[in-house]
């Protein structure tokens, strides 16, 4: 992760992100958990820390309302299957099989893609292919030429990397390494009852779903992600997609069956697959989700793929709650996943 996902974590007060690292205030000299229900500090003032140990060592104390020092008891594995990554992220130009794998660490095929994908939530290869992608992104976003960032991030051909761009991408190496270059995006921006709405979408489906207090700073994220790209508002084909969303907020429209143009992890895939299958006026946990999945111990990482999520409504992710039956966070405020998840009782309730 980097500081600018641990700082929205913060914000959402997800606690999905609880134990993968902490935050200190510079102003109060304290600690805490990301999901702490203290008020939220300044930007400026906050620091990030892997574990508690390190930010005690900077001086900082541990915070009395949400107890970040305080841990649950460790999965045994952890440890050395981050050590299996960083043995995969250390031989980017030749990734390592199940069977390398296997040997190094000494376990057996079966037993160790069985505790990799139970702790990380994807395989050892999607691993690779997860970090061989933004190894690419980032290659293509520093300035290499498109030949360079390939095998940069370790692809043996160039081939390899355009038959996997689509999915990780979005689009050619070339393209984005142009910042979207040629790639027409239309997005309309409007008031909806729960704030501002952006709607975006390129000619297969929809890209973007955001919801937000003012039009500049949805705007803004758009051409944050694709800077070259064509950007146009309005447009007919929008309107097609733009009338269900609407229904849906207005109580009229229960389920929104609308197509996605959105990049995503084999994981990511399957979590937001299985929360569409969650009923309208119903939740789930992040471990039901996790166990509906067939990864019934990585609720955490189901929750990092809640909080990913790129097309608000569509992929629903407000239906996912904690296991006290408390709200968790919310990409979007808390406050819009509480006004939601109210609507769609009550829809329910009336039709009852």
């Amino acid at each position: 992760m980097n500081e600018q996902e641990k700082w929205q974590a913060v914000l959402a007060r997800d606690n999905g992100f609880d134990g993968m690292f902490v935050y200190a205030v510079g102003s109060t000299g304290i600690y805490c958990r990301p999901s702490c229900p203290s008020r939220r500090p300044r930007r400026e003032m906050v620091r990030f820390f892997d574990r508690p140990t390190q930010a005690e060592d900077a001086g900082f104390r541990a915070c009395l309302r949400c107890h970040p020092d305080q841990t649950e008891r460790p999965e045994p594995n952890l440890a050395l299957m981050q050590a299996v990554c960083r043995y995969i992220d250390e031989n980017p130009e030749h990734p390592p099989t199940l069977d390398d794998l296997a040997q190094r660490f000494h376990l057996s095929p079966y037993h160790l893609q069985r505790t990799f994908k139970r702790i990380i939530g994807v395989t050892p290869k999607q691993y690779a292919a997860a970090q061989r992608s933004q190894r690419l992104r980032t290659a293509l976003k520093s300035g290499n030429t498109t030949t360079e960032a390939i095998y940069d991030a370790g692809y043996g051909s160039s081939s390899s990397a355009y038959a996997e761009a689509g999915t990780h991408l979005g689009m050619t190496p070339d393209r984005f390494r142009s910042g979207g270059a040629d790639e027409a995006i239309n997005y309309t921006i409007t008031p909806s009852p729960l704030g501002m709405l952006l709607v975006a979408a390129t000619e297969t489906g929809i890209c973007a779903v955001r919801l937000g207090d003012s039009e500049a700073d949805l705007e803004a994220t758009l051409v944050e992600e694709f800077p070259a790209a064509t950007r146009v508002r309005g447009g007919r084909r929008l309107q097609q997609w733009i009338a269900p969303i609407a229904d849906y907020l207005g109580g009229a429209r229960p389920h929104l069956d609308l197509p996605l143009d959105i990049q995503a992890t084999a994981f990511q895939r399957q979590v937001w697959t299985a929360l569409q299958a969650i009923p309208y006026g119903s939740t789930r946990s992040y471990s039901e989700v996790a166990t509906a999945i067939g990864r019934p111990t990585a609720a955490r990482a189901v929750a990092n793929a809640c909080a990913s999520n790129p097309a608000a409504l569509v992929i629903p992710c407000h239906r996912v709650v904690r296991e006290d039956g408390g709200l968790g966070g919310y990409r979007w405020g808390i406050q819009r996943k509480e006004m939601l998840l109210a609507q769609e009782a009550a829809d329910v309730k009336r039709e009852r």
